[in-house]
């Protein structure tokens, strides 16, 4: 009999929905629950696309005999942490204060009132890993329970009042942001660099496309403040070539996998997840622009193209992840055998060219089977196969396609299809940019359509909302949503000058600094009229994806430079002074952060454009500014004279010479308007990327 689960929208929750064991989800009735039974709260968060979340579910939530124990003695909560990421965070906190490591799936069990008091991630059925029985845990607590409260009370009491200090002391030590910050945290990314396989850290190995997009930033120059760091750009780049080569990058199909369980990139945990490949397009868009080599716009164009196929709704919001798991079997879907890539591939020519390139062998590199990962460079395979070295990509995207129409006939790894605000607008950042710099009408579209489906069913009443399935939208959108959605509006409104994006970007500025500004300074996570929680969550650091404060500076900056507001501007330059420190010591965790102060330290630009859009001269001044890329610049464009609705950087610019003109402005205070792309381009700097 189908639990409380079944009338949930969430993907993950409703795969728990024939669970034996009585599962509630978060809310009232839960709660209420154990406040009148009595009964300490056991709750389990996780989300979809978690292979060891599936792993305990068939080992412990689907057993009978634990189901009752759990039944018995906890009143049992499910949260999809994609959802509820307050929950997620504030929990999260809780684990890792006990354990030292976090991880999904969280399980913490929880006085009647939230307190938790203890805690851990995946449990086994049966002793093992140096764990105890899940059954085993369950008995203890309720037993402890029942015979000795009082030393989970205070324990519980203990924990609380860590976290909320850990939330809630004010960050109010201020340092000064300047190149030197930049300079210092690019010396500890580097030294941190692996340079044998690419990345940092060992196994497990996270992609940190937050990083790479710093590094790129400081490979580019700008007056007075020169960058141009190029070993900067080697390691940004290094990586991603790394990464490219295959095993956590889906060769076949395109699109990335969560992150490498070893430390050179070759077995992936095999969930693809929408935040990662958005922002690995980027990053991987930026070093074509920036170097001109044709795999990183592949890659950007691939991993796009995997997003539109795989992970996007008929309406046009875009999905939230794949499963790593088919048929029961982690990463079935994408491995190989010999025999079928022979198959496939019946040429014996063909065929040795492509085993050749990825080393595929009969006994395989994963458990029997092959996970594709390039061993021979292009260079190498154009010399054995007597080849042009140019001709290697399309021969090899040619026999990718042959291998794609024979992987889609297997059966698909489940696909978690609501539609998150946060995650979208990364990606909808994606196709804008990638429309604008590559000149893909058809990606531009995309985001057009990504943006109008947004807007049109995840703002309700003057409420951005957070996740949307079946045409139901619900829960609080979180300061991440806000801040996400109003630099991917910006990012498309330089992409196609629609007043609309920019006016829905203004007003959930507004919202948000009116409804989630803390007074101590920053922002919280969660909106000033959330449901009551334990405490009420603000995360500084960035993870796998930005934190909602760093994408709120970020946002600030850009808001304030359209709007010539110096009060936002501080605002933001505040929120960075007082984790100066934080970002140089520790820059892969906070390295949305050091690209917010990149902006800030400038030297930043506005570009103002008068003129019809389809004027010949508006359309090769905009050419001219997007033809290389400027990550400290921004752009602005409406006909004369200017609507109300436009920013106020475009208010009272008249035309030059009754022609098309651009004005070149820093630090709110603009130059002589100019007509031509090369005078543009002489006072942004020739060459330079402002």
């Amino acid at each position: 009999m189908p639990n409380r689960l079944s009338n949930e929208n969430s993907p993950y929750l409703l795969q728990h929905a024939n669970n034996p064991v009585n599962w509630y989800p978060w809310g009232k009735a839960a709660l209420e629950k154990a406040r009148r039974e009595d009964k300490p709260i056991f709750l389990s968060v996780g989300y979809a696309a978690c292979h060891w979340c599936h792993v305990m579910e068939h080992e412990s939530f689907e057993d009978v005999e634990t189901a009752e124990i759990m039944n018995q003695h906890f009143v049992n909560i499910k949260v999809d942490r994609e959802e509820r990421p307050d929950i997620d965070t504030i929990y999260m906190q809780a684990v890792v204060a006990m354990t030292g490591q976090g991880g999904w799936p969280m399980s913490v069990f929880l006085t009647p009132e939230g307190e938790p008091f203890y805690g851990g991630t995946y449990f086994p059925p049966e002793p093992r890993y140096r764990m105890p029985a899940f059954r085993q845990i369950l008995l203890s607590i309720a037993q402890i329970w029942r015979d000795e409260r009082d030393k989970i009370l205070q324990s519980s009491q203990t924990l609380t009042q860590q976290l909320q200090q850990t939330f809630n002391t004010p960050d109010t030590a201020e340092n000064e942001i300047g190149p030197q910050t930049l300079e210092q945290a690019t010396a500890h990314l580097m030294q941190a660099y692996d340079q044998k396989y690419g990345g940092w850290g060992q196994a497990p190995k996270f992609p940190q496309p937050m990083a790479i997009e710093f590094l790129l930033r400081q490979a580019t120059r700008g007056n007075q403040a020169a960058r141009g760091n190029q070993t900067a750009l080697e390691i940004a780049t290094h990586a991603l070539r790394a990464m490219a080569q295959g095993g956590i990058y889906d060769v076949v199909g395109g699109g990335f996998a969560r992150y490498s369980v070893d430390a050179h990139w070759l077995v992936p945990h095999f969930e693809k997840m929408l935040y990662d490949n958005a922002q690995l397009a980027l990053a991987y868009l930026h070093a074509y622009l920036l170097t001109g080599e044709a795999l990183f716009r592949r890659i950007c164009e691939e991993t796009l193209d995997f997003t539109l196929r795989e992970m996007t709704h008929p309406q046009g919001g875009f999905y939230s992840s794949l499963d790593a798991d088919s048929e029961g079997e982690e990463g079935k879907f994408y491995i190989w055998t010999l025999e079928e890539i022979q198959e496939v591939i019946p040429d014996p020519g063909e065929a040795s060219f492509f085993l050749a390139a990825y080393g595929v062998t009969q006994s395989g590199n994963f458990e029997g089977k092959n996970i594709l990962q390039r061993v021979l460079d292009d260079e190498q395979l154009a010399e054995e196969f007597d080849l042009q070295r140019d001709d290697v990509p399309n021969k090899l995207a040619q026999l990718h396609n042959l291998l794609l129409k024979k992987r889609a006939r297997r059966i698909r790894p489940g696909t978690d299809d609501k539609v998150l605000t946060f995650w979208n607008a990364m990606m909808l950042t994606a196709f804008a940019e990638a429309g604008r710099y590559l000149h893909r009408d058809d990606y531009t579209q995309v985001a057009e359509r990504n943006a109008d489906f947004l807007l049109e069913n995840l703002y309700r009443e003057d409420r951005l909302l957070r996740s949307w399935r079946n045409g139901q939208a619900q829960y609080n959108a979180y300061l991440e949503d806000y801040a996400s959605l109003i630099l991917a509006l910006l990012a498309l409104y330089q992409t196609d000058s629609n007043l609309r994006w920019y006016a829905a970007a203004k007003k959930l500025g507004a919202e948000m600094l009116a409804h989630f500004s803390d007074p101590a300074g920053g922002f919280f996570d969660t909106r000033d009229d959330h449901e009551a929680l334990l405490l009420r969550p603000k995360d500084l650091q960035d993870n796998a994806t930005p934190s909602g404060n760093a994408l709120a500076a970020t946002a600030l900056l850009q808001l304030a430079a359209y709007e010539l507001n110096t009060q936002w501007h501080d605002h933001a330059e505040k929120m960075l002074s007082t984790l100066a420190l934080q970002m140089v010591r520790y820059p892969t965790g906070f390295a949305q952060w050091l690209c917010a102060a990149d902006r800030a330290i400038g030297p930043s630009r506005e570009v103002a454009m008068i003129g019809e859009r389809n004027h010949p001269e508006t359309q090769q001044l905009l050419d001219a500014l997007w033809q290389s890329y400027r990550p400290r610049t921004l752009s602005a464009h409406t006909p004369y004279p200017a609507p109300e609705a436009a920013p106020e950087i475009l208010k009272k610019r008249p035309l030059q010479n009754k022609r098309p003109t651009a004005y070149v402005c820093q630090g709110f205070t603009c130059q002589n308007p100019v007509n031509t792309p090369a005078e543009m381009l002489a006072q942004l700097n020739p060459g330079s990327d402002a």
